[in-house]
């Protein structure tokens, strides 16, 4: 059963943070909170990391996973980033933004769309998840947390817990995120395009919905 961590929203235990990093660093999956819906997430170098997300989301190799890290400087360490991109990217973060660029030599090939060598990047605005990649040092792969079959993200820890608690290692609790995802643009090309709208409003980035 996966231990379940209750971490206040805005004020986060840092004793509780520090125990959450070792969990991580020690190969274990999570399940936390974001600016957006839960996300399922772990450590970036672990090799059975991506298989387990897969069975708990129903998903195949063409799933894009994504990256959360701390700031645009640590982001850009694992993506291309151009002058434009740059801007762009830091007037959406953070905020309930994924971006998908290509990815760096910095990271593992398995973490990377199988085709396309691209990978999602978000700068979440979080307290506790902020709290998290700062002990960590480096960022976290991870997922929304919509399991197979289901339309939306589970918005709560205790259903989370009641559903997936063998299959976790930790559940951070800080209140409940709700199901409205991030909103996805996709910068690899010249001109940036929305692949999803959710919570991030697009007029923020200067774009329009479809």
């Amino acid at each position: 059963m996966s231990q379940v961590f209750h971490i206040h929203p805005e004020h986060p235990q840092l004793r509780l943070v520090r125990q959450a990093a070792e969990i991580v660093r020690r190969g274990g999956l999570i399940a936390l909170p974001t600016d957006a819906a839960y996300s399922l997430a772990g450590h970036i170098n672990d090799t059975e990391l991506i298989s387990r997300i897969r069975r708990i989301r129903g998903v195949d190799e063409r799933h894009q996973f994504t990256l959360m890290c701390r700031d645009l400087s640590e982001l850009a360490n694992y993506a291309r980033v151009n002058n434009a991109v740059f801007r762009l990217l830091k007037a959406a973060t953070p905020g309930p933004y994924t971006f998908v660029l290509e990815g760096t030599r910095e990271l593992p090939r398995r973490v990377l769309h199988h085709k396309r060598k691209t990978i999602g990047l978000r700068i979440p605005d979080h307290a506790v998840v902020q709290a998290l990649l700062a002990e960590l040092g480096e960022p976290l792969l991870c997922s929304t947390f919509t399991p197979a079959g289901d339309d939306d993200p589970i918005p709560d820890a205790e259903t989370i817990e009641a559903r997936f608690g063998k299959q976790l290692d930790l559940i951070i609790d800080s209140g409940a995120c709700g199901v409205e995802v991030t909103t996805a643009i996709d910068l690899t090309g010249e001109v940036p395009e929305v692949l999803r709208e959710g919570k991030g409003p697009l007029d923020r980035l200067g774009l329009q919905g479809g």
